[in-house]
């Protein structure tokens, strides 16, 4: 059989790919890029939201742990210097008085954006009275000196509740409210604590003193 040279010519662009099957091979090729990059980019964020919530669940966490553990075994919650809480922790040499290295101030910062621990330096063992906590900062102490642990670096709306106004002493329950921003929403939280070893034998009758100061 003879083929002639025209048929050799159509037999080899025959096989080849017209301009509408590469224009619909380039549409269905892009459906499919996009689709992948759409499921990548939801992966990503889907990734994102869970750290985040895993770090925030993980700070509530510890900051729940802590504070309910220093509340629970302290002696007496102490007054309001400034924008915090004082918390006489323990009476360590046993002497009935507060020393100031036995305080631990909540701090919630101006703000209230923030949520951390305060100690004093062992060094600072010199008595207090109830009253003078409502003017001791420990920024009269070099920051080489006191103590800081952060609980939960960004938060708002620090808020502490007790359940007897004032005097402050007289207080068995504390609950610390705050707003937690998660996947940009904002979350309410709550830590509740109450104490288990009331110093209240120390107060005097209307709790503003130490009665063995005052002795």
């Amino acid at each position: 059989m003879i083929t002639t040279k025209y048929e050799i010519r159509n037999t080899k662009y025959g096989k080849g790919y017209t301009l509408i099957e590469l224009l619909v091979a380039l549409i269905v090729s892009s459906i499919i890029l996009a689709a992948v990059a759409t499921l990548a980019f939801a992966m990503s964020s889907a990734n994102d939201a869970t750290d985040d919530t895993s770090i925030k669940q993980a700070q509530l966490r510890y900051a729940t742990l802590r504070v309910s553990e220093l509340v629970r075994h302290c002696k007496l919650i102490c007054g309001t210097p400034g924008y915090d809480l004082a918390v006489w922790k323990a009476d360590t040499n046993g002497n009935g008085l507060i020393n100031i290295n036995e305080l631990v101030y909540i701090e919630k910062g101006e703000d209230a954006d923030y949520l951390r621990l305060c100690e004093f330096p062992a060094s600072a063992t010199s008595t207090i009275t109830l009253s003078g906590i409502e003017t001791l900062s420990p920024e009269s102490y070099s920051k080489a000196s006191i103590t800081r642990a952060t609980l939960i670096p960004q938060c708002s709306n620090v808020d502490f509740l007790v359940d007897v106004e004032s005097p402050l002493t007289k207080s068995k329950f504390l609950s610390i409210s705050f707003d937690l921003v998660e996947n940009n929403v904002v979350r309410h939280y709550q830590i509740n604590t109450a104490l288990r070893g009331w110093a209240g034998n120390l107060l005097n009758a209307t709790g503003t003193a130490i009665v063995s100061d005052d002795d």
